[in-house]
């Protein structure tokens, strides 16, 4: 099984494809698309199915990032300005990105609108060898992320404690 993509609800697109390039650093796709509803076409029969009858269109977006993961970022006519997280609900609540420019990436995220929401954690402080880091942030509508420094599996290997 490989990650093919993720869908991100935002409140601005021109803001998010910012964001989500000049920060974080990936590319364009596809840009700023309208789909608008309709019963006609094959993405049009599929968005009814998905977002129900009445959803009144939407802007999207595809991204990718540099292995190759998608990012397509919707933004409803129909939307609230904010994610408001819930942890006391069941579902997704956050994605993870890895990078080898952590504190540049961390500013560049504040730069454009996004938050830092914790100190820096390392993983192993009292091991110089092992310099795993992480960090949660959020893009500018709220949306939650968690940083890396190094990869999932140096991370979480057999010998995190």
């Amino acid at each position: 099984m490989k990650m093919s993509h993720i869908g991100i609800m935002v409140s601005d697109m021109d803001k998010a494809i910012e964001f989500y390039t000049k920060a974080l650093g990936l590319k364009i796709v596809m840009g700023k698309s309208e789909v608008i509803e309709e019963k006609e076409t094959a993405i049009g029969a599929m968005c009814i199915a998905v977002f129900g009858e009445g959803f009144k269109g939407f802007n999207i977006a595809h991204l990718v990032t540099t292995d190759g993961i998608g990012f397509e970022l919707f933004e409803m006519k129909d939307r609230e300005d904010q994610h408001k997280v819930d942890f006391s609900k069941i579902g997704l609540f956050h994605y993870s990105l890895e990078t080898d420019d952590f504190e540049g990436v961390i500013e560049k995220v504040k730069q454009y609108g996004g938050k830092v929401r914790m100190d820096i954690m390392r993983y192993h402080p009292e091991d110089d060898s092992k310099p795993y880091k992480m960090v949660y942030l959020e893009d500018p509508f709220g949306t939650l992320f968690e940083l890396y420094s190094h990869s999932y599996s140096e991370t979480y290997s057999s010998e995190y404690e």
